[in-house]
């Protein structure tokens, strides 16, 4: 669905229809959206999306030049999980259906209403309006610190006893903290090392040079201390078996 017509890429409220994971990163934030849950991405930017084989979304395009003039900073929200719970996301959604179902509008002051009616409950859903936005100076230095817990998780993971304890100790956080921090980008710390630590072993089973090592021993460098464990997951993972990716 598209607000109204613009030169420019505009923005994307994605909504995920299925029981699936829809997982990306944009503006340097990494997300997972399930089931009734959206985010908000920009389409001036790169995107990159991976879920399963079977997915279902509704895409609403926005012209950027409608939300920033709202909502100046918008683009703090972008690649924020916007819960299946949130009242104008399920507002907006039903405002949606109800517009698509309907007669097309015709009357400009009709079709301005309506946009101005979707643009302010995508500033609600999204937090840029009302009690979150007025927080929003406080995510700087949330963000610095997200930032940290990811680099340190990426350049840690294969460590078989990486912990959220451990790496809010090296940056002197609370785990508590921590897993705050990772909640707001719809992956949890124990799903983002399991996801790092499958990339890798993937990445290495399909690499020639890497041929005459076992399975078990590729396991073993990338964190797993279960091999059955990690060939479970690896199967779920990619739909096959660690053997067959070689």
């Amino acid at each position: 669905m598209t607000a109204m017509d613009d030169d420019d890429d505009g923005y994307l409220l994605l909504i995920n229809n299925a029981d699936t994971v829809l997982s990306g990163v944009q503006a340097g934030r990494e997300y997972g959206v399930g089931q009734g849950e959206a985010v908000l991405l920009t389409a001036s930017e790169a995107l990159k999306m991976a879920g399963t084989d079977w997915n279902v979304w509704t895409t609403m395009v926005v012209p950027s030049a409608a939300l920033i003039q709202a909502f100046p900073q918008i683009d703090d929200r972008l690649a924020l999980k916007i819960g299946a719970e949130n009242e104008a996301l399920d507002l907006l959604k039903r405002y949606c259906q109800m517009l698509e179902t309907g007669r097309p509008l015709a009357s400009p002051d009709l079709i301005a209403h309506a946009t101005r009616t979707i643009v302010d409950l995508i500033g609600l859903a999204t937090g840029a309006k009302g009690q979150a936005a007025e927080l929003a100076g406080q995510r700087s230095p949330r963000a610095a610190r997200l930032e940290a817990v990811l680099a340190k998780i990426a350049d840690n993971f294969a460590n078989p006893g990486i912990s959220a304890q451990a790496v809010a100790q090296e940056l002197g956080l609370s785990a508590r903290y921590v897993h705050d921090l990772l909640q707001e980008t719809g992956i949890s710390f124990s799903e983002r090392v399991l996801e790092l630590r499958l990339q890798k072993a993937h990445k290495m089973l399909s690499q020639r040079h890497k041929g005459d090592m076992r399975v078990s021993d590729i396991a073993l460098t990338c964190g797993f201390s279960d091999v059955s464990y990690f060939n479970r997951r690896f199967r779920r993972r990619f739909g096959h078996t660690p053997t067959s990716a070689r």
